[in-house]
């Protein structure tokens, strides 16, 4: 791992592959790190000749935190947000974006594939629609388009997602189990759960860094990017939207209608995908990542 100062923002990453190969970039979602996209993920690519850099967003891993902004009110934020006001947040998707692009001016590198994932896909997407010139393609994966029409979350899903975690240094068991039971709620039917593999995804992020204050952070970051629709309108690079059938954090709808406003955009829904990326689909994922690449 390596850590690159990216205006006044430290941004740890790692890289895969011959230097000189076109670069794919991947971006990780929602509270999670770098390590979601798993190193055997990152060496298919890699493998098919290309340098694949994931890194950790700005407020999870070992980036820079802003663990010194107060708790999330999820109330207030919803009302700032109704009432046409805009809170106060530490930062928004395009500050993560100008992160990604600014972590390729550190490293030298001109233009890149995006990849992201959830949240990485909408900061992707950001990236794909205000700086054409660095972009090379575009991948979403289980993300959105920000549309407000488009169904919610089920009440459940998001009750999970928001509710505290037991501290996994006073209770491990607890937040273990906190952690498993989300992770299998959002999990698609048509690949077993491997919980033992997951159990030690996740310590290994608490070991890494851990900031219960960040999910918070980057859920009102999304919040606040609103609708992306115009954006993705004037996106002109070679676009995948994958999606899972089975996803229930963002229905198959949020796929088809990213897919259906980005010029060009393929579309590939999933059976048995859900909002998780099992190694089974490894394989799948990388060949519409590659095909996409090579449509530049």
């Amino acid at each position: 791992m390596n850590i690159l100062k990216v205006k006044g923002v430290e941004l740890a990453y790692d890289s895969f592959g011959n230097e000189n190969d076109e670069a794919i970039i991947l971006i990780a979602g929602l509270g999670t790190q770098m390590i979601r996209w798993t190193d055997s993920f990152c060496r298919i690519l890699a493998a098919r000749g290309f340098r694949v850099i994931r890194f950790d967003n700005r407020d999870v891993g070992c980036s820079t935190h802003f663990s010194h902004y107060p708790t999330l009110d999820f109330d207030a934020l919803a009302t700032a947000l109704m009432s046409g006001k805009r809170p106060d947040i530490p930062y928004t998707l395009d500050d993560m974006s100008n992160d990604a692009i600014g972590l390729l001016d550190a490293l030298s590198i001109d233009r890149a594939h995006f990849v992201g994932r959830s949240m990485g896909g909408m900061i992707a997407q950001i990236a794909a629609s205000e700086y054409p010139e660095r972009v090379l393609s575009l991948t979403s994966i289980m993300s959105s388009s920000g549309n407000p029409t488009l169904p919610q979350t089920s009440p459940d899903v998001m009750a999970m997602m928001t509710k505290p975690a037991p501290n996994p240094f006073e209770d491990e068991a607890g937040f273990l189990a906190h952690s498993v039971s989300f992770a299998k709620r959002i999990a698609g039917t048509g690949y077993p759960f491997e919980e033992d593999a997951y159990r030690a995804l996740i310590l290994e992020e608490v070991q890494r860094a851990y900031d219960p204050g960040s999910v918070g952070r980057q859920i009102a970051a999304i919040a606040v990017s609103g609708d992306r629709r115009p954006r993705l309108a004037t996106i002109k690079v070679p676009t995948l939207v994958i999606h899972g059938v089975d996803d229930p954090l963002f229905v198959p709808a949020c796929g088809e209608d990213t897919a259906s406003i980005i010029p060009g955009a393929e579309l590939m829904l999933v059976d048995g995908m859900g909002h998780d990326l099992p190694h089974q689909l490894y394989k799948v994922i990388a060949d519409g990542i590659e095909r996409t690449a090579r449509r530049n």
